[in-house]
């Protein structure tokens, strides 16, 4: 989901039809905490979406590893 609603940033007018403003609604309070500690290089290029992306992979591999010694 975050993938895709970057990739929207791109296209003009994508993130007011019903898919973007429900990814918006998705997507930003995950993003927002990032946004407010990592600003945009240059005032344009906002990296925040790719931390939070290493992030949330991290977390999931954190928790497989935690199931994984827990069940096995």
């Amino acid at each position: 989901m975050i993938i895709f609603y970057i990739l929207m940033s791109w296209l003009p007018n994508v993130r007011e039809n019903f898919i973007g403003e429900l990814l918006g609604k998705l997507v930003e309070p995950y993003l927002s905490p990032f946004r407010k500690v990592i600003p945009p290089l240059f005032g344009t290029i906002d990296f925040s979406p790719i931390v939070a992306l290493f992030v949330l992979q991290f977390a999931v591999t954190g928790l497989k590893s935690i199931v994984a010694l827990l069940i096995g």
